[in-house]
């Protein structure tokens, strides 16, 4: 048996990007940053705070979610999976690591997240947008847009 389950709290570290693949297919691509607390450890060294960054890929109904209601600094609740894929350019091998939503949650204050239609923060996307966790997330083919920069890193 095996188990591949991420679970992040964090912010929003840029607009999502969405785009719409064949048949209206919808995905959504943002990054998240996750801070870990600094401290200082009994001998009095000091271990400073820690971000990380993951890159945020969400599918269909989670990218329309995205696309509608998640900003640069807008804190979220994610559950999915971690996911490395690989594609060649100018003959280097190049890998990424993606986290795949299969659910996301609005946190923060009311007034980051309320619109005119009046989804409140904290509160589970709409039964809508709820993309199956059962449901195959197909692999992209070509690499990632921005892929093109010096870093080879496509975000």
């Amino acid at each position: 048996m095996s188990v591949n389950k991420v679970i992040l709290v964090g912010h929003v570290g840029k607009d999502p990007e969405v785009r719409y693949l064949e048949k209206n297919v919808a995905v959504a691509n943002f990054t998240l940053a996750t801070t870990e607390r600094g401290y200082t450890m009994q001998n009095g060294t000091q271990v400073p705070e820690r971000t990380e960054w993951h890159n945020i890929v969400a599918w269909r109904g989670l990218a329309e979610l995205s696309e509608k209601y998640i900003r640069k600094g807008s804190q979220l609740y994610i559950e999915g999976k971690i996911q490395t894929r690989s594609w060649e350019r100018d003959g280097i091998k190049r890998y990424t690591t993606e986290i795949y939503a299969e659910s996301i949650q609005l946190l923060g204050r009311k007034s980051e997240h309320q619109d005119a239609q009046g989804i409140p923060s904290g509160a589970t996307a709409p039964a809508d947008f709820q993309a199956p966790v059962s449901s195959g997330i197909p692999d992209p083919i070509t690499p990632p847009a921005g892929a093109d920069d010096e870093s080879g890193l496509p975000f």
